[in-house]
């Protein structure tokens, strides 16, 4: 026969006044946590009290009951209505819901104690979703809902954009296949179908990291941070149609527009506006385009115009904001720092004084009807006016008109089509595809040297010091090896052209930033020669320097030649590596200068097994293997996306002795000048 389940009975529940309750000694928790006593109290003010007290009657010495009780679980609570009871919010013989436990339980206040705060679960975040989501849907809005459980207002709209996932995504987190990282970063887009693509895709790999989903799910935008959104405006865009993707739980730079054939439209819209703009002013023609081609002036020649004179209220302007400028940097020359008032004021009087001293330039009707303007974006997303160019069949006949050809302030760019090799096309055709590590062609190559004698120019010169040294060793190693010359002095700088060059040189950050520096030692410098001579000669040491590593700048040559005959390549082999120590000297990072894999400029030209070995150091093995059945074609896009962002470098880019971090993929390259070790974390 079988036994009875013995049966429990619960505690008596009863509403006992609050002056007869104490706080318990027995009470396990003394560690501050969580909402605060002020916080409890305003939510009991506002909803009543949720929970009951749990008491035990206090008894006096001779073990008979006193009439109070003491609260072991629930103090928090407890705190809260004592404050209420001190702000007269609540009496202080208010009955309070109580479970009373029977006095002389063998189970001790402390295990009550523990119990109440150790048996509790968190609140899933789906379900808090799901109860905010419920509440706005009855009428509460983001701020009430936030003022009602104490969070600021971006945690309820943190949780309420979870409603853009999938509710298969949503299922698969509920039943812990996804981690909450994982379910936010889906959060960005709304396209549920694009969602449970890349999960299934994700989902198949061992690298499901939420910034990875981020990336998939943005792939095909563009960032609010681009020169073009900032060119246009993002009110622009919004008000044209267009949609931004935002990330409420990770910084995302403004976010990404999801339209960029809408956003190019805009640009170009824009930029054909300004055209008129500027033709109305007389020019014979105006160009526009997003950028323009490397060496895109260099047939052209370009027309002097004359600053326009300061007027009488400008120049009086410019005195005062100079007077000023002198007035707070004399009353703060002892100070260690400015006031942070006075540091903005400075900072507004500067840029003032720049607007005024930054002259407009005029030109010659004459010549502006036979020159014209290229208007294209700058890198900051500004608009790019180059005025005063003119077309070679506009030029006027003059005899002898020979123009100087070792100019390296008008040459910047090194670019001269003339420069092609004979019979080379603008892309060279890639050989039939063959097995193995083939050797990179030596336009390919020549291409990526090119790019690194840019950005290693860059580097040269920005660094005066490296640029000093280099030149006295130069200097020296001629004077003790006996090198012949003639002249007092044959130390000279010949600029060396890059005959060829991927697309993406002329926009680069090397580019743009040899240009902004050219541009502004052209607008310093002062035309006559002996005015010049007299100029160089009082300028300060730190200038001077400066001036020296630019202009050496022109003549670095890290370039690859086809070699034919031993002299030329063992020439090419010692350029090369006076190169490589120059590029170690100046720790030169061509990921940092912005080059980056692509079907263009690399991937579309090299073999497969080049393409899988470069995954493959990035990314690992897993992710090589999951492209290595792909098309030669469609397995260079795949790996251009997967190599975004990952600072992978072909050996050819790499610089010898300066360690490189792929930080996206986890690789860590460290070169030395014999060899490569390749560590995966």
């Amino acid at each position: 026969m079988a036994s009875a389940i013995q049966k429990i009975a619960l505690n008596a529940s009863r509403d006992i006044p609050f002056n007869r309750l104490v706080l318990s000694q027995s009470n396990v928790r003394r560690v501050k946590a969580g909402l605060s006593i002020e916080e409890l109290a305003r939510d009991i003010e506002r909803r009543g009290l949720l929970q009951s007290l749990n008491v035990r009657p206090v008894l006096n010495g001779e073990g008979a009951e006193t009439g109070a009780y003491e609260v072991p679980a629930g103090g928090r609570r407890f705190r809260a209505l004592e404050l209420l009871v001190k702000q007269k919010k609540l009496v202080k013989t208010a009955p309070v819901p109580c479970v009373v436990r029977e006095a002389g339980s063998a189970i001790l206040a402390e295990d009550d104690s523990l119990a109440e705060n150790v048996q509790r679960v968190a609140l899933h975040p789906l379900d808090q979703f799901r109860a905010f989501r419920d509440m706005l849907e009855k009428g509460m809005s983001e701020d009430e809902i936030a003022a009602a459980f104490f969070v600021v207002p971006t945690v309820v709209k943190q949780r309420l954009r979870l409603m853009s996932v999938s509710d298969k995504l949503l299922e698969i987190y509920e039943q812990d296949g996804m981690k909450l990282e994982q379910l936010m970063a889906f959060s960005i887009s709304d396209d549920h179908a694009r969602q449970e693509q890349i999960w299934e895709i994700v989902s198949q790999s061992h690298n499901r990291e939420p910034y990875l989903i981020r990336r998939m799910l943005t792939e095909k935008t563009v960032r609010a941070s681009d020169r073009r959104v900032r060119f246009v405006g993002l009110e622009a865009y919004l008000a044209a149609g267009g949609h931004i993707m935002r990330d409420l739980f990770e910084a995302d730079d403004g976010g990404w527009l999801d339209n960029p054939t809408l956003l190019d439209r805009l640009v170009m819209e824009k930029l054909a506006s300004a055209a008129e703009d500027i033709r109305a002013e007389g020019w014979k023609w105006v160009e526009t385009a997003l950028s323009f081609p490397w060496g895109h002036t260099r047939d052209f020649m370009e027309i002097e115009g004359t600053p326009v004179v300061l007027s009488d209220e400008e120049a009086a302007r410019l005195t005062a904001l100079h007077s000023e400028q002198e007035t707070i940097e004399a009353e703060y020359a002892q100070a260690d720092e400015f006031p942070e008032d006075v540091d903005i004021r400075l900072g507004e009087i500067e840029q003032a004084i720049e607007a005024l001293e930054e002259r407009p330039v005029s030109f010659d009707p004459v010549d502006m009807a036979r020159a014209g303007v290229f208007v294209s974006l700058d890198t900051d997303g500004t608009l790019q006016v180059e005025r005063g160019f003119v077309r070679p069949e506009d030029m006027p006949l003059e005899p002898e008109d020979v123009a100087s050809d070792g100019d390296a302030m008008d040459g910047i760019e090194g670019y001269d089509d003339r420069d092609e090799p004979e019979g080379m096309t603008s892309q060279e055709i890639e050989p039939e595809e063959e097995d193995g590590l083939k050797p990179l062609s030596d336009r390919l190559l020549t291409e990526l040297t090119a790019w690194r004698t840019l950005a290693l120019r860059d580097a040269f010169g920005a660094n005066p010091h490296i640029a000093l040294t280099e030149l006295l060793h130069t200097l020296v190693r001629d004077l003790y090896w006996q090198v012949s010359g003639a002249g007092c002095l044959e130390a000279y700088v010949r600029e060396i052209p890059l005959p060829v060059h991927s697309p993406d040189m002329p926009g680069s950050l090397p580019a743009h930033a040899l240009r902004q520096r050219n541009e502004g030692w052209k607008h310093d410098l002062p035309e006559d020669e002996d005015a010049f001579w007299l100029w160089l000669d009082r300028l300060d040491d730190t200038s001077r320097i400066a001036l020296l590593a630019h202009c050496l700048s022109f003549g670095i040559n890290a370039l690859h030649e086809s070699s034919h005959g031993p002299s030329l390549a063992r020439s090419v082999r010692e350029r090369l590596a006076r190169a490589d120590r120059l590029a170690t000297a100046l720790k030169l990072d061509l990921a940092e200068a912005g080059w980056q894999p692509t079907v263009e400029n690399y991937l579309g030209r090299v073999t497969k097994a080049r393409i899988l070995e470069a995954v493959r150091e990035a990314r690992g093995n897993e992710a090589a293997d999951r492209i290595a059945h792909m098309k030669k074609s469609d397995m260079a896009q795949a790996a251009e996306q997967l190599l975004d962002g990952s600072s992978w470098l072909p050996e050819v880019l790499r610089t010898k002795g300066f360690a490189g971090q792929l930080e996206a993929g986890g690789i860590q390259i460290c070169a030395s000048d014999s060899s490569e070790a390749i560590a995966v974390e």
